[in-house]
C-alpha cells in the first residue's frame, strides 16, 4: 500500500454527507494531508447556510495537522468527494482559491505540496504550479513576519 493509498483510506473514512442542523451540512468532501514528519492528518467540509461558517476540508485537515502536531508543512494532499480524483473530471481534487492561499500562508514550503489530481495514475501537481507568482513570496524570502 503505497501512501496515497494509505491516505486515500484516512479520508475515504471521514466521507459520510450528513447534515447536522437544519442549516449545516459536514462531511460530503473529504481530505487527508501528509505532514513533514509522514503524519496523516484528515479532516472534512463543514458548510453552513450563511456562507460565512464554510470550511473546506482541505483547511480542516491542515489546521488539524497544526492543533495536534505543530507541523506547517504539508508533503501531499488528496481531496474529494465520494470518489478519488480522476483526470476526467475538471477540478477534480482541486483545492479552491480560499485552500491554496491558506496553504501557501501557513508555510513558504507548500508550495512544493504535491496535491493528487488522478488517483489511479497517481497524476499530481504542485500548489505552485496552481499559484505561480504568488504575492507573498517575497514577503516571505525577506523574514518578515507581519
Amino acid at each position: 500500500m503505497d501512501i496515497w493509498e494509505q491516505m486515500y483510506l484516512k479520508a475515504k473514512a471521514e466521507y459520510h454527507p450528513e447534515d447536522v442542523t437544519p442549516f449545516i451540512t459536514a462531511h460530503h468532501v473529504v481530505c487527508a494531508v501528509e505532514a513533514e514528519d509522514g503524519q496523516i492528518f484528515t479532516g472534512f467540509c463543514i458548510e453552513g447556510c450563511s456562507g460565512v461558517m464554510n470550511l473546506c476540508a482541505e483547511r480542516v485537515a491542515a489546521l488539524n495537522m497544526y492543533v495536534n502536531s505543530g507541523q506547517t508543512v504539508i508533503k501531499r494532499l488528496i481531496a474529494f468527494r465520494d470518489a478519488p480524483p480522476t483526470g476526467d473530471r475538471e477540478g477534480s481534487g482541486m483545492p479552491c482559491g480560499a485552500c491554496r492561499e491558506f496553504l501557501l500562508q501557513l508555510s513558504y514550503e507548500n508550495r512544493n505540496t504535491q496535491i493528487m489530481t488522478d488517483y489511479e495514475s497517481r497524476r499530481t501537481v504542485t500548489l505552485g504550479e496552481l499559484v505561480p507568482g504568488w504575492w507573498g513570496t517575497a514577503r516571505y524570502l525577506s523574514g518578515i513576519d507581519s
